[in-house]
């Protein structure tokens, strides 16, 4: 009965939503694995509900996102999300970034187990603000744990995404600031400088500077990478960039330059073709 399913879903998420001890009295009344096929059933409300009494486990404590996780709860959310349209993906996309807020170890059991894409998937624009808003929300909890966490991320595009939603000028307050929350986490952690690149020319300057302080950070310890750096015109374009003097920015492009040889800043500093040109007519003349 549909109807029942549905009741004792909502009725099982309501005693766990309060406290971790009544989380956990749901939890070890055997409802794994049990609820975890609820999330196939033909009835759209009972996979909600079902996702939703999960999410309120997962949200108290690492050891139950570790039961959960142990059940095998990241594949059939990862599942969930994939196949919910619209806002009924919200309880599925939530669960996977509290299980992944607790531990590094916790976050790559979701990557894993597939979980960047459909979250990657909700930032679309065809979904409402809110699935955008926990999609940004929970990528950030993911990616934000360490560097090979952000590099799986900027594997799979989600900065640029991030990005993109960030700018977007149909986004709402909301759904900017997860954005801008999960950018700043997973740059601060990703050290894969060809994910970031093509980053610099579209960058707002409050976002920028994460981006900036991964080259600063990376380039004096790898050649390829300095090398990369100018091929890529990055080097040129952080020369283009107009930055007050004493800032964070300005910083991490003067550490940035500070790596290639003063010939180099100049011949890519904006007016050097100009600057060439006059000392060949004053030479000439």
């Amino acid at each position: 009965d549909a109807q029942l399913k549905r009741q004792v879903c909502s009725c099982l998420a309501n005693i766990a939503r309060h406290n971790p001890d009544l989380a956990e009295i749901v939890m070890h009344n055997e409802i794994f694995p049990k609820i975890l096929y609820r999330l196939k059933d033909p009835d759209l409300l009972v996979r909600k509900f079902a996702a939703t009494c999960i999410r309120e486990i997962a949200k108290h404590s690492a050891e139950l996102s570790k039961l959960i996780c142990n059940t095998g709860g990241v594949v059939a959310i990862v599942d969930y999300i994939t196949e919910a349209k619209g806002s009924n993906a919200l309880p599925g996309i939530i669960t996977l970034g509290y299980i992944s807020a607790f531990e590094e170890s916790l976050a790559m059991t979701v990557i894993a187990n597939k979980g960047i894409a459909p979250l990657k998937d909700a930032l679309g624009k065809d979904n409402p603000d809110s699935v955008k808003a926990s999609a940004a929300w929970s990528l950030g909890q993911i990616g934000g744990h360490s560097p090979d966490h952000a590099r799986a991320m900027a594997e799979q595009d989600v900065p640029r995404l991030l990005l993109e939603l960030y700018k977007d000028g149909k986004s709402n307050e909301e759904v900017k600031k997860k954005s801008k929350k999960a950018l700043k986490s997973i740059l601060s952690m990703c050290s894969y400088l060809n994910a970031l690149e093509p980053l610099i020319s579209d960058c707002p300057t409050d976002i920028l500077q994460y981006v900036l302080h991964q080259f600063a950070k990376t380039l004096p310890h790898e050649h390829a990478a300095r090398k990369s750096f100018i091929q890529s015109g990055g080097l040129k374009k952080i020369q283009e960039i107009k930055v007050e003097t004493g800032s964070k920015l300005r910083q991490y492009i003067d550490e940035i330059n500070a790596q290639y040889p003063q010939e180099i800043i100049q011949f890519y500093s904006p007016g050097y073709e100009q600057t060439l040109w006059k000392k060949m007519d004053e030479d000439s003349s």
